[in-house]
């Protein structure tokens, strides 16, 4: 494909980098990435997806736009209180970049439609905000073998990580099961920070665009958290994919997906992760 002089201006700034150039471009311009949730996450990774020219964005959101999405949800303007996140969404993205293909998937995601809808892009975004969602996106996509970007926000904290087929654990090697229910709390129990959302959503983003442009070193194998109160990031080493993992190991005992629900009780602790 060969870039129109309008093109060449928008993409600019990526072109003149060394580490993307024409070639990078033309991959981002080439990809397809699914966001599921067009929440607090997803919606400042669209934003970025979609001013970096990834050519096919898809947003999965089964809920209407709120007054208190707009703390933190960005892609949604007052004037979009009440329309399905997905239509607002794309009607932003288009204004943003109208060479980009959005994907409106207005509908629950759950065990009986992830894996078709996960089937047709090359990396996948969590902004999902609940744990059996997460759950399922990390088996689902372990399962079709794609990469993903996990993250959580609460409060002043975020974290990230990000799967690739054989190339580091999975979401359930590092958080074994599902944390006891009311045990951690969600950001409308607990609050959270709005511009949280952005910084760790844009780090979703750019942890999707370094893997569609194959460079720098992408979250494998490590969790990043951030603490906006003390300023500070932090990398944790990750333990290696987990031979015994229920999804990912060598004799895996999930072989269906099914849909979670947060148990009452469970022994399991689930370390800093985050809804």
């Amino acid at each position: 494909m060969a870039f129109t002089s309008e093109e060449l201006e928008r993409y600019s700034r990526h072109i003149i980098l060394k580490e993307v150039g024409v070639k990078g471009q033309k991959k981002l311009c080439a990809a397809k990435v699914l966001i599921i949730g067009a929440g607090g996450l997803g919606a400042p990774a669209a934003l970025y997806l979609a001013a970096a020219g990834v050519g096919t964005i898809g947003i999965a959101d089964a809920d209407e736009v709120e007054l208190s999405n707009l703390q933190r949800q960005i892609i949604h303007g007052t004037s979009d209180l009440g329309k399905p996140k997905v239509v607002s969404a794309a009607e932003t993205l288009a204004d943003i970049n109208p060479g980009v293909k959005v994907i409106p998937i207005q509908d629950f995601i759950d065990s009986s439609n992830i894996l078709d809808i996960i089937a047709d892009y090359d990396f996948i975004i969590d902004g999902v905000d609940n744990f059996p969602t997460k759950f399922l996106i990390n088996d689902a996509c372990v399962m079709a073998k794609k990469p993903f970007v996990h993250a959580g926000i609460i409060r002043f904290r975020g974290q990230l990580m990000t799967y690739v087929p054989g190339e580091g654990p999975c979401y359930r090697c590092v958080f074994k099961e599902m944390p006891p229910k009311d045990a951690v709390p969600t950001c409308k129990q607990a609050g959270v920070i709005g511009a949280m959302a952005g910084v760790i959503g844009c780090l979703e983003a750019l942890e999707a665009i370094k893997y569609i442009c194959g460079i720098g070193d992408l979250l494998t194998g490590r969790l990043l958290t951030f603490d906006a109160l003390k300023g500070d990031f932090h990398t944790i080493k990750l333990p290696p994919r987990d031979p015994n993992c229920a999804i990912c190991g060598d004799h895996p005992t999930i072989t269906k997906l099914i849909d979670y629900e947060q148990p009452e009780c469970a022994d399991a602790q689930h370390g800093t992760a985050l809804a």
